[in-house]
């Protein structure tokens, strides 16, 4: 999952299924990988990101393994 803007993170879920961002313009936003996902607790997931960091628009927050989510039988709407 990329970053849709320039921004800060504000929180990282330990669960790494969600992330809170606040952009530049100091807009908030929160990412939600999925449905049901904080399940896994973490299973299948992988943050590149900590809670503070400086992202730009663009860069990978976090990857995960869509095809074994799916596969537990949880959406990965997003």
């Amino acid at each position: 999952m990329k970053s849709p803007v320039d921004g800060e993170i504000a929180v990282m879920f330990r669960t790494k299924h969600a992330i809170g961002l606040t952009s530049n313009d100091g807009v908030e936003l929160l990412i939600h990988i999925g449905i049901d996902t904080v399940q896994l607790e973490g299973e299948h997931f992988e943050a590149l990101i900590e809670m503070g960091d400086k992202v730009k628009k663009g860069q990978t927050l976090v990857k995960f393994d869509i095809d074994a989510i799916r596969g537990k039988g949880i959406s990965t709407v997003t």
